[in-house]
């Protein structure tokens, strides 16, 4: 039987199909054909820009965001497709937080939907900390269709890990 890292949790009738589908080949033309494009964002500055159009977008109220880029030291295989990190410094009599987000830098190749759900997901953190049940609603608000993609976000990364 085939380890499904990606797949951990699901049940045993959707792991079977995706073995079918692995094993027959048609996993890569399945994503394809429902992912063809791909997307531009191809520098940090690009980005930033697309992950603060998302934030003004829906996510008004929420802290700035100081720094998003890409960053290829991050461990897929370690289930972190981004972080989000808030940064607090005492300045003077002040604390101030700097809000970072980074991206894995397997997303500059990976189709827009997916980069799209990785920001998505970034940004709730902004408001809530925890993978709870607020924070899917917020993810869901985002992106209408978040739960389907990050579904076929482990699809295209456990595709990755049998080429």
């Amino acid at each position: 039987m085939q380890e499904l890292a990606y797949l951990r949790g699901y049940p045993e009738p959707v792991l079977q199909q995706v073995r079918q589908l692995l094993a027959s080949g048609e996993l890569a033309g399945h994503l394809a054909k429902k992912y063809p494009q791909s997307h531009t964002v191809q520098s940090d500055r690009a980005l930033y820009d697309y992950a603060q159009e998302l934030k003004n977008r829906f996510l008004r109220n929420a802290p700035p965001l100081n720094k998003v880029c890409y960053d290829s030291r991050i461990n897929v295989v370690r289930n972190a497709l981004g972080l989000n990190t808030a940064i607090s410094r005492v300045q003077g009599n002040k604390l101030t937080a700097k809000n970072e987000i980074r991206v894995a830098a397997l997303f500059k190749s990976a189709p827009e939907a997916f980069l799209r759900m990785i920001v998505a997901h970034e940004l709730a953190h902004l408001k809530e900390k925890n993978h709870d049940k607020a924070f899917y609603q917020l993810c869901c608000h985002m992106v209408p269709d978040y739960m389907q993609l990050e579904f076929d976000l482990r699809l295209y990364l456990t595709l990755g890990a049998f080429e």
